[in-house]
């Protein structure tokens, strides 16, 4: 058990299960796009640690870039999303993948995609290590998704709790 400013959390994914699961995700999408060199869009801050291990197993040309969004307060989303950090290059005609830490309500990826649809990508995926089918409520297709998880908040392996946790190398769940 952790404590991270007034809550306790409990361990809930091990880093070899969020090791296997990215390397999974990986593989599928260097499958989806040989011979094509994509650009990897990683939403910060969470997403940090999913990227940089994901980089590590995919083996193809790509490049790579961040944006930043915030929509959490505490332990719950605010269901508004801020753009940080944009898109600083041109994505026309490109494909992109978004890389994302963990999707819930979806409220991020209804932004993210109208910025890249303003942009003319040519093809749009989205890949998260973690999904949690009971939050999410947007009609946007997930095409890779790691592990999906019941809707409680976890911190550890780039999410937090404000702030907290980001550098833990595995995932806890909050002690309810």
């Amino acid at each position: 058990m952790i404590q991270l400013h007034d809550k306790t959390f409990v361990p809930f994914i091990s880093a070899q299960e969020i090791d296997f699961a990215i390397a999974q995700i990986a593989a599928m999408v260097e499958n989806d796009f040989v011979g094509e060199i994509p650009v990897f869009i990683g939403v910060l801050n969470g997403s940090f640690m999913v990227v940089s291990d994901f980089m590590k197993h995919y083996r193809g040309a790509c490049e790579l870039s961040f944006v930043k969004m915030a929509s959490y307060e505490g332990t719950s989303s605010s269901n508004e999303v801020k753009q940080l950090i944009g898109i600083n290059q041109n994505l026309e005609g490109r494909s992109v993948v978004l890389i994302e830490d963990i999707i819930d309500t979806g409220n991020t990826l209804v932004e993210l995609k109208a910025m890249l649809k303003a942009q003319n990508v040519k093809h749009f995926k989205i890949a998260t290590l973690f999904l949690k089918p009971e939050a999410y409520k947007q009609d946007i297709k997930i095409d890779y998704i790691g592990i999906r998880i019941p809707n409680k908040f976890i911190v550890g392996f780039g999410l937090d709790y404000n702030e907290l946790g980001r550098n833990l190398p595995e995932v806890y769940q909050l002690n309810e």
